[in-house]
């Protein structure tokens, strides 16, 4: 994982298992947040692939959850925990990344094979099967997160941004649950 970008990381994961909770149970909830943090760490090491972009977003941050959480209507009614300084390391691209990489495995398998054009590098996720190639589980215990229509007001926010990145024909990418 890019250490430089573990706040980042870690508050965009967080933030997508509270907008879109996993299955009850333990082990959906580790399958939940592991599919969660793959999708983030992509997106996140995507959006600032040098080390100086990671830099300035340590040193100027990312802009808070505030627009997201008016998206999904949570601002009405803040999440617990919406007092806490996390909510302030959540940043809008990444979360929209991560729930287009969610909802769409075959953009998630072009979006990690582009970490290594970044100085994060391919290795910097490790094996991102849960995201690339889910199973049925991974379906089952993150059944909110993962589903293209439930994610979409969020991930339309920058999706063309996504695609223009990797280079993908907007019509390309699937919005049909897999």
């Amino acid at each position: 994982m890019p250490s430089d970008l573990s706040p980042v990381i870690a508050a965009a994961a967080r933030w997508l298992l509270s907008a879109f909770p996993p299955a009850p149970g333990p082990l959906n909830d580790a399958l939940a947040e592991a599919q969660a943090w793959q999708a983030a760490t992509i997106a996140a090491a995507l959006r600032y692939p040098t080390e100086l972009d990671a830099e300035l977003l340590n040193l100027l941050g990312p802009g808070g959850s505030d627009r997201l959480d008016a998206v999904t209507g949570t601002d009405a009614h803040p999440p617990e925990g919406a007092e806490h300084p996390w909510r302030t390391w959540v940043d809008e691209t990444v979360v929209s990344w991560a729930a287009c990489l969610l909802a769409d495995a075959d953009l998630a398998t072009v979006a990690a094979a582009c970490l290594a054009a970044t100085h994060h590098g391919a290795g910097s996720v490790g094996d991102a099967r849960r995201l690339t190639v889910p199973s049925a589980r991974d379906h089952r215990a993150a059944p909110l997160l993962r589903h293209p229509d439930l994610v979409s007001p969020i991930a339309d926010l920058h999706r063309e941004t996504l695609l223009g990145l990797l280079e993908i024909a907007p019509s390309r990418s699937s919005r049909e649950p897999r």
